[in-house]
């Protein structure tokens, strides 16, 4: 709107997402449970690529489980030096070096993201790790992590942008390809496997503009970064990004034959 009221701008435009994370069976389990750890859990969850479906084999979703949520307990949250009074929880470990969860960017998404984790266990998803608020101050929120989740699961369709994971199982590839795709979001997305030759098939049926295999949030300043669908249009970075600020021109001289 704004672009179309001042001589219509050109925009890149680069939105939300909901990126599945697909575990196949032969997946090396600690290397899945990293990528997926690191896919949701960094920067509090508050990033538009964040790993928040995890579709996971059903023959190793027991396994993969148990080993995301003793990842997730061993995050440690509080405040690091630098955050402004009235954001850090007093009853935490404040100040510290270090942190690996701090709050969430305001109350208004504090709020949100709760109220999704609420949503959650209402609509039958078994939390089975948090599932509230960190201390009585601030806005912190424990690691989350549901199981039982069903596509049609608010918190399986919607952008919660918060330190909360959900687990789905699948029956075979296929099938989680075709449940990944079913997104109106098409931002990033995971596979983790062992036969490479077969993640990098799965890759090429995923809708999605950033997809890594066995391991999550990798950048490169080279790799055009951007979405399909409703996670928006044009790429960031890589030479895909300099179309954004060119454009084409045609020039035509007629020539006579003599």
């Amino acid at each position: 709107m704004a672009s179309a009221e001042t001589n219509l701008k050109k925009v890149s435009l680069e939105l939300g997402g909901k990126s599945a994370l697909i575990v196949c069976k032969d997946a090396d389990l600690d290397e899945a449970a990293t990528a997926a750890h690191v896919g949701l859990f960094l920067n509090m969850g508050q990033c538009c690529v964040a790993s928040s479906r995890i579709f996971v084999h059903e023959d190793i979703a027991e396994a993969f489980t148990a080993k995301v949520v003793d990842l997730a307990k061993t995050l440690r949250q509080g405040a690091s030096e630098g955050h402004e009074k009235g954001v850090i929880d007093l009853s935490l470990p404040t100040a510290v070096a270090v942190c690996d969860l701090g709050p969430q960017v305001d109350k208004i998404q504090f709020d949100n993201i709760l109220g999704y984790i609420e949503v959650g266990k209402a609509e039958g998803a078994t939390c089975v790790l948090s599932g509230s608020r960190v201390g009585t101050k601030g806005y912190f929120v424990a690691p989350t992590i549901f199981t039982g989740v069903t596509d049609t699961m608010t918190i399986a369709k919607e952008e919660i942008f918060g330190p909360v994971m959900q687990v789905l199982t699948f029956k075979d590839n296929n099938e989680a390809i075709q449940r990944a795709n079913s997104s109106v979001f098409g931002l990033a997305a995971g596979i983790c496997s062992r036969d490479i030759g077969n993640a990098l098939a799965m890759a090429k049926e995923l809708e999605a503009g950033s997809t890594w295999i066995n391991c999550y949030d990798n950048f490169d300043m080279a790799c055009p970064f951007g979405g399909y669908k409703e996670s928006g249009w044009g790429r960031d970075k890589g030479e895909y990004a300099l179309e954004n600020y060119t454009e084409v021109k045609c020039v035509m001289i007629p020539i006579a034959i003599k």
